[in-house]
């Protein structure tokens, strides 16, 4: 059937061009921040252009924005395919709205050709991916997951001061054309194009990698109390110094984690000194950790270890240590019937392609507790993501819009 089908390349990379003005930086990246103006102005492009090819546009209480073509069979769940529009402060012009656009450009293709398909298509714009403005990421996702918003999300606020709540009425309200439908709707399967945001692909001169899953995520926060005292005048015997305590606690950890198993990711990328005064000692030190792996029995005992490390080195100082999870999330096994069918879509097309396990966590991985899912990554130069340089080549990103519609093709086969 793909064989009858055609990727309108220049139409894609036209979208690309038209949607990276929106929040376009000097440095030539994208600031479109979840709920932001300029990310209400890009859900209302993607509208305004599915709506004039008569596709209908939905949006739920997350303000998740789906636009459907209708299948043979409407009442059966849709699948799904897409990605996200929002970006970092200084983000790139890849990084979500490639997979967003791509899948946009598989849905009109099929409309070009007459193509009729078995079950309705949707394209998906996940809300917050990014968790740049608002906390956590992935809000959308995750609340469709769970069918529910989280009370605890009422409160927050972003890091300009503009409250969650108010600011998501305000998207809602930008985008009255959009039926609203409840949080959650069944869906048959989802697929995500994206860029890889890491080296290997381009290194190796592979075209997709085919993600067979995302590894867990566990953040952690310690903090190490002593005594603050004179730097002058406090012998080395008097002394009760959580930051004495803090590097002999992580030097170990930072020597092992990683080198022990190559897997493993171990982060400290907050470090906080309480009074902070270059002439004292201070009275705690706060640092965080992100533990990354991609078995949860893993990160268990990385945890453990952690904390047997900072207890350790905290008596031995004659301080106190308390460890606290701030954020878990689980790893995810994609759908083997699902990368099953992204071997075949690129077999194919003749594409060299290699399995991947994903280091970031996706909207697909939240998807993926209430649907088959899996995800798909094409190359990026230099694995540069997350800063206003991130590029993909042209023929990537065609290639990556192909593969989708291929993968696309043979998922509605087998879910039907």
């Amino acid at each position: 059937m793909t064989s009858r089908i055609e990727i309108d390349g220049k139409r894609l990379l036209q979208r690309l061009d038209d949607f990276a003005r929106i929040g376009a930086t000097p440095a030539g990246g994208v600031n479109r921040q979840a709920l932001s103006a300029e990310d209400r102005a890009s859900r209302r492009l993607l509208a305004e252009r599915a709506l004039a090819r008569g596709f209908r546009v939905f949006q739920d209480p997350m303000a998740n924005l789906f636009i459907r073509r209708e299948g043979r069979f409407p009442e059966k769940p849709p699948f799904v395919i897409g990605s996200h529009l929002d970006s970092q402060p200084t983000g790139g012009r890849f990084d979500g709205a490639l997979g967003t656009l791509s899948a946009f450009e598989v849905m009109e293709s099929l409309e070009d050709a007459g193509i009729e398909t078995d079950l309705p298509i949707e394209v998906v714009a996940w809300t917050n991916e990014e968790g740049s403005r608002f906390q956590p990421g992935t809000m959308g996702s995750m609340a469709f997951a769970a069918a529910t918003i989280p009370d605890a999300w009422s409160d927050l606020r972003g890091r300009d001061g503009a409250r969650f709540v108010e600011e998501l009425k305000a998207t809602l309200h930008a985008l009255p054309e959009a039926e609203m439908r409840p949080l959650g709707v069944p869906i048959s399967g989802y697929i995500e194009l994206h860029i890889e945001q890491g080296p290997s692909l381009e290194r190796e001169n592979i075209p997709i990698g085919i993600v067979h899953g995302i590894q867990g995520t566990r953040w952690l926060e310690v903090t190490i109390t002593g005594q603050a005292a004179h730097a002058g005048t406090t012998a080395l015997e008097f002394r009760r110094d959580p930051m004495a305590a803090a590097v002999a606690a992580l030097e170990p950890l930072y020597k092992g984690t990683m080198l022990n198993d190559p897997r493993a990711r171990f982060t400290v990328g907050r470090f906080a000194v309480e009074p902070g005064s270059v002439n004292a000692i201070p009275g705690s030190v706060t640092f965080t950790v992100d533990l990354r792996h991609p078995e949860a029995t893993v990160i268990d005992a990385l945890e453990n270890q952690i904390r047997r490390a900072c207890d350790k080195a905290a008596a031995a100082a004659g301080c106190r240590s308390e460890l606290r999870q701030i954020f878990d999330m689980p790893p995810a096994a994609f759908s083997e019937d699902l990368l099953a069918g992204l071997d075949r879509a690129a077999a194919s097309l003749g594409l060299k392609t290699k399995r991947m396990l994903s280091g970031a966590f996706h909207d697909a991985l939240f998807v993926s507790r209430v649907a088959p899912a899996a995800m798909i990554f094409v190359p990026c130069r230099d694995g540069l993501s997350h800063n206003e340089a991130e590029y993909v080549e042209p023929e990537h990103s065609v290639t990556g819009a192909r593969m989708l519609l291929a993968a696309t093709m043979e998922a509605i086969v087998l879910s039907a």
